[in-house]
């Protein structure tokens, strides 16, 4: 049974949820040791073998002809990833193509309707850039 590794950005929020469960229970841990305790946990000697174990790669179907949903300009949406590309560890550059065009326009009088979107999202989904209002222009549900 081969038993799939999470991402480097999903097993650090597991560290930091086992560290909260641990100092919880009156037994704190620095967030190094919860993380060699979570290396422990999926079979590896320590997090330098299990972070080289995980790699950089992108999260489950962010890998060309995966499939996404999420949010773009505030509407909902459903896509196929085209491309992806690290940029740095937790940051990919990713074209998806939507299977339903996007109005990006607010505005009753005139509309953009958009079928692929091409953008840079984080470790939690979300574009740097925001609108006005504060919200991610693309929000991918992971």
């Amino acid at each position: 049974m081969t038993r799939r590794l999470p991402t480097i950005t999903e097993a650090k929020k597991q560290a930091r949820r086992l560290r909260d469960d641990l100092s919880a229970q009156g037994s704190d841990v620095s967030h190094a040791q919860a993380l060699e305790i979570l290396s422990h946990q999926h079979g590896f000697r320590d997090w330098n073998a299990f972070h080289a174990a995980i790699g950089n790669r992108p999260p489950d179907g962010w890998t060309p002809g995966g499939r996404v949903e999420g949010r773009y300009l505030g509407r909902p949406f459903a896509a196929t990833v085209l491309a992806s590309q690290m940029l740095r560890p937790g940051w990919f550059r990713i074209v998806l193509e939507l299977d339903e065009p996007v109005d990006v326009v607010r505005f009753d009088s005139f509309t953009n309707m958009r079928r692929r979107i091409r953008a840079v999202v984080g470790p939690e989904g979300h574009s740097r850039e925001k609108t006005s209002d504060d919200v991610p222009h693309v929000e991918l549900k992971m």
